[in-house]
């Protein structure tokens, strides 16, 4: 296997979820552009904008090169927030006098990455908006955005089908966010799983070794990326029953979210 094939499987499923958001996006009409988005500031256009403007810049960036060492995954998320100005401003920009249906055509000319990464090795460093990462985790990153925001398109038009979600880009993206809690909580004393994709131990404590784990936090995919990025509380999953947490110390309440 070749480096750059490694790097196949998170680039189709960039692909096929792009293509899914702009399925989903031709089948709303002018007026679902002017709704209010779930994010604040935002309607259903510049949201729009937001996700074509993520696919401008994938390609882009495969093409650059930067010195190691490179950002942790688990860093590179928390500067989400720390230039939440700047990609206010960079998304302002993108849209600027520029149709639904401009946007829509610009997400499809960007959707497919695949070319970009002919010659790329995962462990290429590449210069990112917020710092240098390597070229496997930058597209894993792009899926994750590319899942939270078809559903959060999805939330922002309730009245209509969901956006669908390719299961591998939601495996990869769960899978993702469930690293980056391990990482950053790390120890034995909770096992967090997430069906059928993931299961990971986290948080310092008493460390596992057999039989039932004494602490268990349960959720499905969706949720788990809603609470990993910000987009529900911990608080109102378990009160939904979304998530099911056994043990005296079956909580990640404390560490979440991951992003937002």
């Amino acid at each position: 296997m070749t480096s750059s094939s490694r790097l196949a499987a998170p680039a189709a499923a960039i692909h096929a979820q792009a293509e899914l958001i702009a399925d989903w996006l031709d089948t709303l009409v002018a007026t679902d552009f002017d709704r209010p988005s779930v994010l604040p500031d935002w309607d259903v256009r510049t949201l729009t904008g937001h996700v074509a403007l993520i696919l401008a810049g994938l390609s882009e960036r495969l093409a650059t090169r930067s010195v190691p060492p490179a950002t942790s995954v688990g860093e590179f998320v928390t500067r989400y927030r720390r230039d939440v100005a700047m990609i206010e401003e960079s998304t302002r920009n993108h849209i600027e006098g520029r149709t639904p249906a401009e946007l829509i055509a610009a997400l499809r000319k960007e959707a497919d990455p695949r070319p970009a990464i002919i010659g790329v090795s995962p462990s290429t460093i590449l210069q990112t908006p917020r710092g240098p990462l390597r070229a496997d985790d930058w597209l894993n990153t792009r899926l994750i955005e590319l899942v939270v925001h078809a559903d959060d398109l999805s939330r922002s038009v309730p009245d209509r089908d969901p956006v669908a979600i390719h299961r591998a880009a939601l495996a990869i993206a769960v899978r993702m966010l469930a690293e980056i809690l391990a990482a950053r909580a790390p120890g034995r004393a909770v096992e967090v799983r997430v069906s059928p994709f993931v299961a990971v131990q986290a948080i310092a404590g008493q460390r596992h070794t057999r039989g039932t784990p004494p602490n268990v936090v349960e959720t499905d995919p969706l949720t788990w990326v809603r609470l990993a990025t910000g987009r529900t509380t911990w608080a109102d999953a378990v009160n939904a029953g979304s998530v099911t947490a056994s043990g005296t110390r079956a909580s990640l309440e404390d560490h979440l979210p991951l992003l937002s």
